[in-house]
């Protein structure tokens, strides 16, 4: 029954997820058919885009274990308030930071040692995207929402059809008119923008068949601000994470950096792919807290722990098979294809415990156990950065010292994380009961 449970939750939830890094993974081949500099540029740019979005993820991680852990406890009219507040917050910061973007662009690229013959390309793609940002945090809390009343389908529809109108503007934008990199920036807003709206609506329709108020809460807001900080502070480790990865690769080369792309847009995809199961734990765990159940709770970790390194070990086996296929799909430059595929055999070994690693995550937050994983993000950085460090001045240049860039993350980083959750996962502290 709960392996139903689960698979009902995490199926269209890997849809929605995988849909949304099609993003990034169609935009990298449309771009990468233009040359190795557009391709370094989009390369940095994402990493810069993703990593704004990403630091407030904490917009649908807070939202879902809030909504849930409200419905557990039979209070469905504060769930659906919770949800519209948080979207009300994510179109706040997404209008500032959309501003703030598209001003501070060149100086950001400059701090992450952008070569001269990448930098325009990366800052063309930052100003044509930033637009998109309002609609792109918008989507995060509505999805939050839906995750937290157990709808994962919704989304799933969504993120589907984002990925088809994303791609077919990125091809129209960027072959037909000859936009380049710019191109891809304004297709990935558009189609944000379009996503945000279908979603308002079906958040917007649950909260008026209840007769809640769709203006924004000032008790609502400070809450979902309140609950989403220290969620925010973990994110913001793991984003500089990401980010040494990109430096780290930055001053290897252009080669390495071309590759690193490619490399970081296929290792998102099986990530979120290996979240859909988070996703399920985070409103499971989130409800049976709520409930004041927490032999139910358990049974969630343990169930989808076993499901998330088997997932784990699947994924990985398949890219290793295919590393060295890979690579043509995206640049027809040989020594990106070669640096591509031996990078690719050493993130499919980290595979299995990354499943691992977002498991815990997900059970970590439905159960609102922001403080920790803050915490624990802090030491995962302090062990990890002076790893990134230590590649970017010593390894080699090149396909070699991409795949001794991946080492370091995809083994000391995750590695770090899966010790961290794992430890507090076996105790009793992070299961708190009630509303």
């Amino acid at each position: 029954a709960l392996d139903r449970r689960i698979v009902a939750l995490a199926v269209p939830a890997l849809g929605a997820l995988v849909a949304e890094p099609l993003f990034v993974l169609v935009d990298s081949a449309v771009v990468g058919r233009l040359g190795a500099p557009q391709l370094g540029g989009l390369a940095l740019a994402g990493t810069v885009l993703t990593t704004v979005v990403g630091l407030c993820i904490f917009l649908a991680y807070a939202t879902t274990a809030r909504v849930a852990r409200a419905l557990g406890a039979g209070d469905r009219r504060r769930a659906l308030q919770w949800g519209v507040d948080g979207m009300w917050l994510a179109l706040g910061i997404g209008a500032v930071l959309a501003v703030a973007l598209g001003v501070a662009a060149g100086p950001i690229l400059d701090a992450l040692g952008a070569p001269a013959d990448v930098r325009p390309h990366a800052i063309a793609y930052l100003r044509w995207s930033a637009p998109g940002l309002p609609g792109m945090l918008v989507v995060l809390a509505a999805t939050g929402a839906l995750r937290g009343r157990l709808d994962t389908r919704t989304p799933l529809w969504v993120a589907s059809g984002g990925a088809v109108l994303n791609a077919v503007l990125s091809v129209t934008l960027v072959l037909g008119l000859g936009m380049g990199v710019a191109g891809s920036g304004l297709g990935t807003a558009v189609a944000q923008t379009a996503m945000a709206v279908v979603l308002t609506r079906a958040v917007v329709g649950g909260a008026r068949a209840e007769g809640v108020p769709l203006r924004p809460t000032r008790a609502g807001l400070r809450q979902a601000a309140h609950a989403g900080t220290p969620l925010l502070l973990r994110t913001v480790t793991l984003r500089i994470g990401i980010l040494l990865a990109a430096w780290v690769a930055g001053g290897l080369g252009t080669v390495a950096l071309a590759g690193h792309q490619v490399v970081a847009a296929v290792w998102n995809l099986a990530a979120f792919a290996l979240d859909a199961l988070a996703i399920a734990a985070q409103a499971l765990v989130g409800q049976a807290l709520g409930a004041g159940d927490p032999t139910a709770a358990r049974a969630v970790l343990r169930r989808t722990l076993q499901w998330g390194v088997g997932a784990g070990v699947a994924l990985g086996a398949v890219l290793a098979v295919g590393a060295g296929a890979i690579g043509p799909l995206f640049t027809p430059d040989a020594a990106v294809r070669a640096a591509v595929a031996t990078a690719l055999l050493v993130t499919a070994a980290g595979l299995p415990m990354a499943g691992w690693v977002f498991v815990l995550d997900g059970v970590l937050i439905g159960a609102g156990d922001g403080r920790f994983l803050a915490w624990a993000g802090v030491v995962t950085l302090a062990v990890y950065a002076p790893l990134a460090v230590a590649v970017r001045s010593l390894a080699p240049d090149g396909g070699p010292g991409l795949a001794w860039a991946w080492l370091a993350y995809a083994g000391a980083f995750m590695g770090a994380r899966a010790l961290t959750t794992g430890l507090r996962a076996r105790g009793a502290a992070w299961m708190t009961l009630g509303a």
